[in-house]
């Protein structure tokens, strides 16, 4: 089907932006922070399930997810299922290819002389540093694919379910009530696969409190970033026009 070329580049743009937030999710999520010291507080430490000294130590990939859900409800705006169905799958498709690719550099025997580099005054075995890095586990790889897709499909379903009640009024209330929603399931689902199925098998209760503390941090977000959806869609009306931004948005709510 043809398409404008304005149409085109939007969702050009979308897509990219998507992929390539999704994609460094993925790979700086093997750094734990601390949210509470970040931001010069003291750690909350809950107690949630009787588990205790709960705090806000979060995956650095919480920094991109957010803007993440955006793109996908800027997408659920104007290009409707089927254009979050097709940049969900690309990024899972671009995710896996460069998740082999890795796996392809942690397996090739290193170069003798970069093994020991000297950073900062002191020594380094590179290949160590690179292999605990870049080799995260296959359970970890799996969890966050399988959560990611689940949580775009409910995203989508939410998404729509509103817009029948809000027509095209209030975007904010679709895209942060799909994106509170899809999240307690996608917040939960990594760490069941992850690292209750599999993995180091951690206890159920403790699945349900670090999957809570995360979703917490998730709502947060979602909140705190409900006016950029609107500066992204009021970009996208200017950059379209308005008579061809509403043929868009009507169209994309009738996939609903």
């Amino acid at each position: 089907m043809f398409m404008e070329p304005k149409v085109r580049r939007v969702l050009v743009i979308i897509t990219a932006f998507f992929i390539t937030n999704a994609l460094l999710a993925e790979f700086i999520g093997v750094k734990i922070f601390s949210l509470e010291k970040t931001l010069g507080f003291a750690p909350v430490n809950w107690t949630l399930f009787g588990k205790g000294d709960l705090s806000f130590n979060l995956t650095a990939g919480v920094l991109l997810w957010p803007f993440v859900f955006i793109m996908t409800d800027i997408t659920n705006e104007y290009f409707g299922r089927k254009g979050v169905r097709l940049i969900s799958l690309l990024a899972v498709a671009m995710i896996g290819y460069a998740f082999l690719m890795v796996f392809l550099a942690v397996h090739v025997l290193p170069a003798d002389f970069w093994i020991v580099q000297t950073q900062n005054g002191q020594q380094i075995n590179m290949e160590q540093a690179f292999n605990a890095i870049f080799g995260q586990g296959l359970n970890i790889i799996i969890g966050s694919l399988v959560a990611f897709l689940i949580g775009q499909l409910v995203d989508v379903w939410v998404f729509h379910f509103l817009r029948k009640f809000t027509g095209h009024k209030m975007i904010w209330l679709r895209a942060t009530g799909s994106t509170l929603i899809s999240q307690l399931i996608d917040s939960f689902v990594v760490l069941f696969i992850a690292f209750y199925l599999s993995g180091p098998h951690w206890p159920f209760k403790l699945v349900l409190a670090i999957s809570l503390i995360n979703y917490t941090y998730k709502c947060l977000m979602a909140i705190i970033l409900t006016p950029l959806i609107y500066v992204v869609h009021n970009w996208i009306d200017r950059y379209l026009g308005q008579k061809l931004a509403n043929k868009l948005i009507e169209t994309a709510a009738k996939q609903s």
